[in-house]
């Protein structure tokens, strides 16, 4: 019964951060599933659903063709509709009953690719992992497929890697992060995958520097890595201070070609004490405004990270759980919390709580009070 979760909510689902990721891309995305998963996203992971045209499909699975394996229905009903779409692309995208079943879904993309002549890529996702997977994924094999290699390294350029709504939302602040850059002298080629077009998504080899704002973009970054030698930065633009620092790092790596963790050195000790603070999150936009918090206030912060991470955006002193009972006994150590408000029943009286909406963890709850901090001054708590 570890994994049960009796207060709190559970994150944005795999399957959900691939749609997310390619939402805006031109393609059609099809969860495999009998229902309940698109009406999930649509109405609490995905903000632009209402404003923005994309193609999201449910494949409507029966109990028969479960039970039978009838992939053929499946692959006709993608190819229909692709010929009467003419999408850019064609992703599927797996979910628990397909998981269950064993269905090969990159098999079926390659099928439904040789059928239809349009790239296509099927996603071993399950329902049981986080949107930060999944987003992650898809991300990288639209890198792998569609960037471009005919491109001219421009100096002073950067992409932003990582933005999507279930980290951001839709409430100004990737449009702040390129204010940011842009204040700091650099040119924003690409935002991957928020307000640029597919075009510029694949000339983004030509930048001299890649800024990872969220875990969803390090998979991306490693590709990019590979196939340019693009060095890249981790760290989310928020507050005044942190951003100077962040500037600081992406001149530096465009100088000497060598990846960064911003983050990494924080101005005081992350260490989990009863004057400290702590912030419940994906990896890296907790830790950076983690950082913010310190360098405002001078005080001890550090970072409960429930979502899976790689090691590259971690610190010492992280806590790595996404089990209710070690994540409340671990917030009474703390004096102070900053989380999403559904944290809030697992936070002890004694705690100050400072509530973080988080779209990808509470949806359109309490979408409204999802603030803006990329250019914030982040004051003393």
């Amino acid at each position: 019964m570890k994994q049960v979760q009796t207060f709190t909510s559970t994150y944005t689902a795999d399957v959900s951060g691939v749609c997310s990721a390619l939402f805006e891309l031109g393609g059609m995305t099809v969860m495999h599933d009998a229902s309940g998963c698109n009406s999930t996203y649509n109405t609490h992971d995905e903000p632009r659903w209402y404003d923005h045209d994309s193609l999201v499909f449910i494949s409507g699975l029966s109990e028969m063709e479960a039970v039978m394996g009838d992939d053929e229905k499946l692959i006709g009903d993608i190819v229909r509709a692709a010929e009467e779409l003419h999408p850019a692309f064609i992703a599927i995208a797996g979910t628990p009953i397909p998981m269950m079943t064993g269905c090969d879904i990159p098999a079926i993309a390659a099928d439904v690719e040789k059928r239809t002549g349009i790239p296509s890529f099927g996603f071993q996702t399950k329902g049981m992992h986080s949107y930060v997977s999944g987003a992650g994924q898809a991300l990288a094999a639209y890198a792998e497929r569609f960037v471009r290699s005919d491109v001219q390294r421009k100096a002073g350029t950067v992409n932003i890697l990582g933005a999507t709504p279930l980290d951001f939302s839709v409430n100004g602040s990737v449009e702040s992060m390129k204010k940011v850059l842009e204040s700091g002298g650099f040119n924003v080629l690409s935002t991957w995958a928020m307000n640029s077009s597919p075009e510029e998504l694949q000339s983004s080899g030509a930048a001299a520097v890649n800024l990872v704002v969220s875990s969803t973009g390090l998979p991306l970054a490693r590709i990019l890595r590979k196939k340019f030698n693009t060095p890249y930065v981790i760290g989310t633009p928020c507050g005044i201070d942190f951003n100077k620092k962040l500037l600081l790092h992406i001149e530096e790596a465009a100088a000497d070609g060598r990846n960064r963790t911003a983050y990494a050195q924080s101005p005081v000790l992350r260490i989990a004490d009863a004057a400290g603070i702590a912030v419940i999150g994906e990896s890296v936009t907790a830790h950076s405004l983690a950082y913010a918090v310190s360098a405002a206030g001078g005080k001890n912060t550090a970072v409960i990270c429930p979502l899976e991470a790689e090691a590259e955006t971690l610190c010492a002193g992280d806590i790595c759980s996404d089990d209710e009972d070690e994540i409340a006994a671990a917030l009474g150590k703390f004096a102070a919390v900053i989380a999403d408000p559904l944290y809030k029943p697992l936070v002890p009286q004694s705690c100050r709580f400072y509530d973080l909406p988080h779209e990808a963890f509470s949806g359109r709850c309490f979408r409204s009070r999802i603030p803006n901090l990329v250019e914030k001054d982040i004051k003393v708590l």
